[in-house]
């Protein structure tokens, strides 16, 4: 397997600052390098993936609250590393 060599912005949403949206993300257990391999992704892919994950999960599994959380923290964290990379490009 291959080493994954992150960016310098990458590495801001892998290892957070203390009270940010992406460190709650990743106290609650939100596996951040995943979410930096999703946003590697082109937007077609990356909604591909998610159509597929959900139609796995509404054939399955009953709704499930800690999941949907997860969710919603983890696109807090990814709305802040966006701000913040727009903040450093100006």
């Amino acid at each position: 397997m291959d080493k994954v060599i992150y960016t310098e912005r990458e590495m801001l949403l892998i290892d957070p600052k203390p009270g940010t949206a992406a460190a709650v993300a990743r106290d609650f257990g939100i596996d951040l390098s995943q979410t930096v391999s999703n946003l590697r992704l082109t937007p077609e892919a990356r909604i591909r993936k998610l159509d597929e994950l959900r139609e796995r999960r509404i054939a399955h599994l009953a709704p499930d609250r800690d999941q949907d959380l997860a969710a919603l923290l983890e696109l807090e964290a990814i709305l802040e590393y966006r701000n913040a990379s727009e903040t450093r490009e100006d």
